[in-house]
């Protein structure tokens, strides 16, 4: 895949472009709520499939469909990460208004740290297929820790949840107050300049992204190699992230299963890097050194359908069991009721 400089200008033009309408037309706003956020997500998923249309012209509908897969894997993958933004905003006590622009900032800051994660598993992946067997493994044992912790009950302890150990790391480096002013990142006391809970907050959400996102570099890997396609993949997953925040913040409790399907497509993914890992093998124990050309080879068509399908399911699922217990609640409401009224009565 040849990618011109025009379209890496056009594309960096692009998505500063969407930033500052989407910076320009939520200006002021002091409240979020489910339904504007949740237009500003179907917003992002249309400008996200509209580009893989133009990866399909540009390129064919083989690299549009990566694009298309790891975009999808990159955003499911970063809903998990927004409960660590919820902690953090606990933490910090973020006033409702402000959390709006401490989301922008922090996932700015996300996104060029991932850049410099990207380049670095490019230039790897590019010296070394062995990083394959690597990234692979990694990928098994996160998908295995996310089926046997789940997320069902982290929504209900977020409050109690204890910050990531760097948030503490980031207060000790950099002198700070505990007191907020307004929108200032920085404030000047007794001669010198300190940093505010704004500041602080915007950078422990950059920083956590990357580091609670350590799979989905090695997952977008797996799906397509092109530096294009992984950095695109993760800027537009990215970008509809803050709004997400305040999707998650009220519904994702209702996709009880999300961990479930997203361990099962990491599992996935994985499989497919050491498959891809064999058959470009260069290590000199394995087959002598030899690429193994009979290990079949997982196609991109095939990789976009199992990530659609397990999404697709896990969210029918999870309805499906929202609405049981929602059933089995309101019977027994109305035993509760009715038992109530019979000894009012007997009384």
């Amino acid at each position: 895949m040849h990618v011109s400089a025009i379209w890496w200008i056009a594309t960096i033009a692009l998505v500063l472009a969407i930033t500052a309408l989407d910076l320009f037309l939520n200006r002021g706003q002091t409240h979020i709520t489910v339904k504007h956020a949740i237009r500003w997500v179907l917003f992002y998923v249309v400008i996200a499939l509209t580009f893989g249309g133009a990866i399909i012209i540009g390129f064919g509908p083989a690299y549009g469909g990566q694009f298309i897969a790891g975009w999808l894997t990159e955003y499911s993958l970063s809903a998990d990460n927004l409960f660590v933004f919820l902690v953090l905003m606990t933490r910090f006590s973020v006033p409702e208004y402000l959390q709006l622009r401490v989301l922008t900032i922090g996932i700015l800051i996300a996104l060029v740290l991932r850049a410099g994660l990207i380049a670095l598993g490019a230039a790897a992946i590019s010296e070394f297929s062995w990083v394959f067997f690597i990234f692979a493994a990694f990928l098994l044992y996160t998908a295995w820790n996310l089926l046997r912790s789940g997320h069902g009950d982290e929504e209900q302890d977020v409050q109690e949840e204890s910050p990531p150990a760097v948030v503490g790391f980031i207060g000790r480096v950099i002198p700070s107050t505990p007191v907020w002013h307004g929108g200032r990142p920085v404030v000047r006391q007794n001669h010198r300049w300190i940093a505010t809970p704004m500041l602080i907050t915007m950078i422990a959400i950059g920083v956590t992204d990357v580091l609670f996102a350590l799979d989905s570099i090695p997952a977008i890997f797996g799906l397509t190699k092109e530096p294009f396609l992984v950095v695109t993949a993760n800027a537009f997953a990215l970008m509809g992230l803050r709004q997400l925040f305040f999707v998650v913040r009220d519904l994702l409790d209702r996709l009880r299963h999300l961990d479930t399907g997203l361990s099962i497509i990491l599992a996935f993914i994985g499989v497919k890097l050491i498959l891809e890992a064999l058959h470009e093998n260069s290590l000199p124990f394995l087959h002598g050194g030899e690429p193994i050309h009979a290990v079949p080879v997982v196609s991109t068509a095939l990789s976009l359908g199992f990530i659609i399908g397990v999404l697709a399911v896990v969210t029918l699922t999870s309805t499906l069991a929202n609405r049981r217990d929602a059933a089995r609640d309101a019977v027994v409401k109305q035993g509760d009721f009715a038992k109530a009224k019979d000894d009012s009565a007997a009384a």
